[in-house]
């Protein structure tokens, strides 16, 4: 799958950026950069000028690939669900049982991440770990809405619906199947967050992953 990966480009909405940072040195360092950034010290405290310092390069000429912090957040966030896509699709691709795809695509959107060393300037563990913690802040805003219709948000909900599709396919009478498939994938985010951070609230832990708790609350939901 690895090798399928690497020979894929990942597409983001055009509308989300000025310029496609994918076709330039300097982009690909802007977004290698801010993914270790906003890892390290967290989306609030990060900034173009800050940003700017340590690529070397001036802050205006961030600006002419993104109109501010919160599109190149949006950006990042859509190359993350696009990439996770890709994974989902090579990994349930021949698996005709579908409670046994539906198992493994749940593996699969509430893992741990590790770093997917064939895109070479994206570091897919940091981005996971600032998609844990700072993705509901690219749609918790007052401009959600218009931001919607853009489009912005179409790769991440691809992914649910995918998911949907599995549940209905591995339980063709239960109700809840977009409900379900929205709280796997966005829940998982929030188990990891809870596991890192407020452990005493969350059974999961180093032996036990979302991925347990996920599958277990899946199969007992969706019994026939």
């Amino acid at each position: 799958m690895e090798h399928v990966l690497s020979n894929l480009k990942i597409q983001v909405n055009p509308k989300i950026y000025v310029k496609d940072p994918e076709t330039s040195a300097l982009g690909k360092n802007i977004i290698q950069q801010s993914i270790q950034m906003i890892d390290t010290i967290g989306f609030e405290e990060f900034n173009f000028k800050k940003l700017g310092e340590k690529i070397g390069s001036n802050e205006s000429s961030i600006y002419r690939y993104f109109e501010n912090k919160h599109k190149l957040l949006v950006y990042l966030s859509s190359w993350y669900w696009s990439w996770m896509e890709y994974k989902l699709v090579f990994a349930t691709a021949n698996i005709s049982d579908p409670k046994d795809r539906l198992v493994k695509a749940i593996e699969v959107v509430t893992e741990k991440i590790t770093d997917d060393l064939t895109t070479e300037h994206i570091d897919e563990a940091a981005l996971n770990r600032i998609i844990i913690s700072e993705f509901t802040k690219t749609f918790h805003t007052k401009e959600v809405d218009a931001e919607n219709r853009e489009g912005f948000f179409v790769i991440y909900k691809r992914v649910i619906n995918r998911m949907t599709e599995m549940i209905a396919a591995s339980n063709s009478d239960y109700l809840y199947p977009k409900s379900l498939a929205s709280n796997l994938v966005e829940g998982a985010l929030h188990q990891h967050y809870l596991k890192d951070h407020f452990k005493t609230i969350t059974d999961c832990n180093e032996t036990v992953s979302p991925s347990h708790f996920y599958t277990n609350l899946a199969l007992n939901v969706l019994k026939k």
